[in-house]
């Protein structure tokens, strides 16, 4: 980082949110094209960084498509490859796993290999909460009756409060955890942003350094943190969740704020 900010010449890997970021609903910002496009112009390297559990990268992929954008599968590090990577480091390959979320995040987990269930049953080892569009209240009965199990791991994919919408905002992960927490006295180990596993598998992934890696969204309590504690740079963009009053709310400093991608775009020349 320069006295003035990012420089924004020595980057190489450009780490995108996308709601709120590069879009809202199916509103697509201006510049977002173009900035995909300045970045390719210059040799660079883009990967949509996303919290959002609720669908499979290739939704993902027909989804910017359809709004304009350049996209395929492996430009994707979701929450749900950060749950993966995690069941892996930590031993759970066998594990049965209580996948509280949608059909798709289920489907995910299963052709990573691992043993899911949707219903309580007896061994289950693990209690995984995603992005739930398809919440229901028996699902949230399972979980407390889980959680009331000591041995039961409880993981979930993100602390996000809400996920915005074009016109407002609906509970995200965090405030479904928020709600077990209350219910049942406990809290779980979150593996998305603001973790910074993966920033940190994004740079090893496509071989960059810190130095050359910059992470861009709208929220400061899991996208600007995760870069932040991966010890990147970071771009908060004003287009999304986020206002300017949440840095000293949440004790995290961003390397630069900016009014949107567009502004950005404009920074790269």
């Amino acid at each position: 980082m320069t006295p003035s900010g990012i420089d924004w010449s020595r980057k190489r890997l450009f780490l995108l949110d996308m709601d709120g970021t590069l879009y809202l609903g199916d509103r697509l910002f201006q510049g977002a094209g173009e900035f995909l496009e300045r970045i390719r112009q210059l040799g660079g390297r883009y990967l949509f960084v996303t919290n959002n559990s609720s669908r499979g990268v290739r939704a993902y992929v027909e989804r910017l498509r359809r709004l304009g954008l350049p996209a395929a599968e492996e430009d994707f590090l979701t929450s749900v490859d950060a749950a993966v990577w995690y069941l892996r480091a930590n031993g759970f390959e066998k594990a049965l796993i209580y996948a509280s979320g949608t059909a798709s995040f289920r489907d995910q987990l299963r052709q990573a290999g691992f043993r899911v269930t949707e219903r309580r049953e007896p061994g289950i080892s693990v209690l995984l909460q995603g992005f739930d569009t398809e919440l229901t209240f028996r699902k949230l009965e399972d979980a407390c009756i889980l959680l009331g199990d000591a041995g039961v791991i409880f993981l979930a994919t993100n602390p996000d409060w809400v996920c915005p919408t074009e016109w407002g905002a609906v509970p995200d992960c965090g405030s479904v955890c928020e709600m077990l927490y209350r219910a049942a006295g406990r809290r779980p180990r979150f593996l998305g942003k603001p973790e910074p596993d993966m920033a940190l598998l994004a740079m090893e992934r496509w071989g960059c350094g810190p130095e050359e890696t910059v992470l861009i969204g709208d929220r400061i309590y899991t996208d600007i943190a995760c870069g932040v504690r991966a010890g990147i740079d970071t771009a908060f963009v004003l287009s999304g969740e986020g206002v300017p009053e949440d840095i000293q709310r949440y004790g995290v400093q961003p390397a630069e704020t900016c009014r949107d991608i567009q502004e950005i775009l404009e920074k790269l020349g």
